[in-house]
C-alpha cells in the first residue's frame, strides 16, 4: 500500500482494497454489467436500506391515476401488445416527484423530478421510470451512492451543503451536462403539469420477427414546458411549499385532467458506433436533428389517489419492469438501476410489495412465490405442487417472448470504461442553443452557486470543466468568481 495511508485506503465492508470505485464490471465495454461484481451489489444493496420507512430518494412526491392511449401502432417496432392498436386504452398510474429532499420538503427546491407511470397492461405491469430532465448526472450505477450521498444532508450537521454535492461534480466531469440541464429554469418546475419526462436511458424494442430498434421515450405535456425563476420561487415558497401537488389534485378534482404526449426516437443498433458519444451512455442527450420525435400516443391523468399512502407512497416502481417486445439495454447505470429499484421496495414495504393493490397487476399472476411478512392469501398457494417442474405444476409458456442479445465477440469481462467518454460537446452545444437570457439566468445561478464553495481548487475545477464545454462561458464564470484561469487554459483535453 505505498503511498497510501491505511486510514484512507478505500475498501469494501469486508476490508478489501478497491482498486476501480468508478467502473463495474461489464462483459465488453458497452456491458451488459455481471452480476459477479460483489462490490456494486453490496454498495447498491446497502445504499437501498439507509432510510426506513421513507424512500431513499423520490420521497416527496403526488400521483394520479389515468389512461394511456395509443395513437398510433408500433407493431413495426415492438410486440408489446399495448402499443399494437390505435386507439388502444390501457390504465396507468402515475408519480411524479422531486429526487433529493425529504418527505415534506418544498416543492421549489431545484431539484431533478422523478416522472414514474405503471401501465397495468394486458401482458403485465410495465413500469416507465425517468426523470424530467433527459441526462443523468453519472452513467455507471457504482457512483449512484456517492452522487446522491453528496446531494443529501451532511452526516454531521444534517444540512445540505453547496462544498459537498460541488466537490464530487468538480471531480466527476461527466456531471457536466446535468449541471446546465439542472441550473437553468428547468430545475425548479412551475408545476407536475409542466414537467416533461425521459427515459434517460435507451431501451429495446423488438417486434413479432425479431428485429431491435433502441428507443429513448419523452413525454410532453400538453401544459407546456415551464420553469420558475429564482424570484417567483422566493415568492411561492413564501406562501405555499406544497404548490405543486395542490396544482394537479385541484386540476384534476375540477375536471381539467392534464395530459402528456409519448414520443419515441428510435435508433437502428448498426449505427450504435456512428456518433461521437456512446448513445448508451446516461449522461448524453440524444438530439432531436438527428433523433427526430415520433409521436405514440397520450397520457391523461383523470382521478386522483383515494388513499395517498396507499397509492402515491406504496406504489413501487423498476425500470426493468418490462413487457415481451421491450427489454433492457446495455446501459450501466439502467443495469444497476434494475438491480436497486425492487431491493429498495422489498426493504421499504416489505417482502410481499407487489401483492398491494397499487402495484398488483391486472393480468393474472402463476408461480410459486409463497410466505414472507404480510402475506395476502390470495397469493398463497392452493396446492401441495409449489415448485416446477412438475408433472402437475405450473406450465412455461411456449411464446417466443425473448430474444437472445449477442455479444461483442471481444467482450472482456473487467471494469471497462466508456470508450467515448466525452463529457464537454454536449454540454456546450446545449449552452450555445440557449437564448441570450437563459445564458445569462446560468450564469447567475452557477455563479451564486460556486461562491458558497470554499475550497478554490474546487471551483477552479468546475470552472475549468465549464471552459472546456464553452469558452466563453468559462471566462464568464471565472470573472464573475475572481478566479485566474489563464495559467490552464490550453493544458485541458477532451
Amino acid at each position: 500500500m505505498e503511498g497510501i495511508r491505511l486510514s484512507k485506503r478505500l475498501t469494501t465492508n469486508q476490508g478489501v482494497p478497491v482498486p476501480d470505485n468508478q467502473n463495474s464490471r461489464t462483459a465488453g465495454s458497452r456491458g451488459p454489467t455481471l452480476l459477479e461484481d460483489y462490490h456494486l451489489v453490496e454498495k447498491l444493496a446497502h445504499f437501498d436500506r439507509e432510510k426506513v420507512p421513507e424512500r431513499v430518494v423520490h420521497a416527496r412526491g403526488a400521483g394520479a391515476h389515468g389512461v394511456f392511449v395509443t395513437k398510433k401502432s408500433q407493431k413495426r417496432y415492438t410486440k408489446a401488445h399495448f402499443l399494437q392498436e390505435e386507439g388502444q386504452e390501457t390504465p396507468v398510474f402515475a408519480r411524479f416527484s422531486t429526487v433529493i429532499h425529504g418527505h415534506h420538503s418544498p416543492e421549489t427546491l431545484r431539484d431533478p423530478r422523478g416522472f414514474s407511470i405503471k401501465s397495468y397492461t394486458e401482458e403485465g405491469n410495465y413500469d416507465f421510470v425517468g426523470n424530467n430532465l433527459p441526462v443523468f448526472f453519472i452513467r455507471d450505477a457504482i457512483k449512484f451512492p456517492d452522487v446522491i450521498h453528496s446531494l443529501k444532508p451532511d452526516p454531521t450537521t444534517n444540512l445540505q451543503d453547496p462544498n459537498r454535492y460541488w466537490d464530487l461534480m468538480a471531480n466527476s466531469p461527466e456531471t457536466t451536462n446535468m449541471q446546465l440541464h439542472l441550473f437553468n429554469d428547468e430545475g425548479i418546475p412551475r408545476s407536475y403539469r409542466h414537467l416533461r419526462g425521459s427515459s434517460v436511458h435507451a431501451f429495446k424494442w423488438i417486434n413479432a420477427h425479431g428485429n431491435t430498434t433502441y428507443v429513448k421515450y419523452r413525454w410532453v405535456p400538453k401544459a407546456g414546458i415551464e420553469g420558475l425563476s429564482p424570484d417567483e420561487v422566493k415568492e411561492i415558497q413564501g406562501e405555499e411549499f406544497n404548490h405543486a401537488t395542490r396544482d394537479l389534485y385541484e386540476h384534476i378534482e375540477n375536471g381539467d385532467y392534464p395530459e402528456w404526449d409519448l414520443f419515441i426516437q428510435r435508433l437502428d443498433p448498426a449505427d450504435l458506433d456512428s456518433f461521437y458519444f456512446d448513445p448508451l451512455d446516461a449522461t448524453k442527450d440524444w438530439p432531436e436533428k438527428d433523433f427526430p420525435y415520433e409521436h405514440v400516443g397520450t397520457m391523461i391523468l383523470n382521478k386522483n389517489p383515494e388513499n395517498v399512502f396507499s397509492e402515491t407512497e406504496q406504489v413501487g416502481f423498476n425500470p426493468g419492469v418490462l413487457v415481451p417486445g421491450i427489454q433492457a439495454s446495455e446501459d450501466k447505470m439502467l443495469q444497476g438501476r434494475i438491480f436497486s429499484y425492487s431491493d429498495t421496495q422489498r426493504y421499504r414495504i416489505g417482502a410481499n410489495y407487489l401483492q398491494l393493490p397499487i402495484n398488483c397487476p391486472f393480468a393474472q399472476t402463476n408461480n410459486n412465490t409463497q410466505d414472507g411478512v404480510m402475506a395476502n392469501p390470495k397469493f398463497q398457494p392452493t396446492s401441495s405442487v409449489n415448485y416446477e417442474p412438475s408433472e402437475e405444476g405450473l406450465q412455461e409458456s411456449d411464446e417466443e417472448l425473448e430474444f437472445d442479445q449477442p455479444l461483442p465477440d471481444n467482450a472482456v469481462a473487467g471494469r471497462n470504461k466508456t470508450e467515448k467518454a466525452d463529457d464537454f460537446r454536449q454540454p456546450g452545444e446545449l449552452y450555445r442553443d440557449f437564448d441570450e437570457e437563459k445564458q445569462k439566468q446560468i450564469i447567475r445561478t452557477l455563479t451564486d452557486e460556486w461562491s458558497q464553495v470554499k475550497n478554490e481548487q474546487v471551483v477552479l475545477k468546475l470552472i475549468c470543466n465549464m471552459y472546456r464545454a464553452d469558452e466563453q462561458l468559462g471566462k464568464t464564470l471565472a470573472d464573475n468568481l475572481n478566479v485566474d484561469i489563464t495559467p490552464y487554459v490550453g493544458q485541458e483535453t477532451r
